[in-house]
């Protein structure tokens, strides 16, 4: 039995894959002002700025916390785990969207709703 680890990962899939990873890999060099290898809070801030992201001080702090692979002692975010922030706060806002259907900035959820859409990226 033959598995793979993207079994719908085709060519075209994998193109878009490879230019968004180097897409991400320059953003985070220029975001890296200090050239550390990681990016602290407001480096990430520009980060996701420039991917048309602006999340206020409170949720930058969160992201940091969790995507920090010291437990918090950098106090930044190493590339891998830039892509995995990225693709959370991506995902989170495109669940978002889909509820505020007005462009207001706010959405009514249920809790259901609520708890079906968030907790996919906790757990994964």
């Amino acid at each position: 039995m033959t598995t793979t680890l993207f079994p719908n990962l085709g060519p075209k899939e994998f193109t878009a894959l490879f230019y968004s990873l180097q897409n991400w890999r320059s953003i985070f060099e220029r975001s890296d002002k200090d050239r550390s290898g990681r990016i602290d809070v407001n480096e990430l801030r520009d980060a996701l700025l420039s991917l048309g992201f602006s999340v206020s001080p409170v949720i930058l702090d969160l992201l940091v916390s969790k995507f920090d692979k010291s437990g918090g002692k950098n106090r930044a975010i190493e590339y891998d785990n830039f892509i995995e922030c990225c693709l959370t706060v991506k995902g989170l806002t495109e669940k978002f969207k889909e509820k505020d259907t007005g462009y207001s900035g706010s959405a009514t959820f249920t809790y259901e709703s609520f708890m079906l859409t968030v907790l996919p990226f906790l757990i994964a």
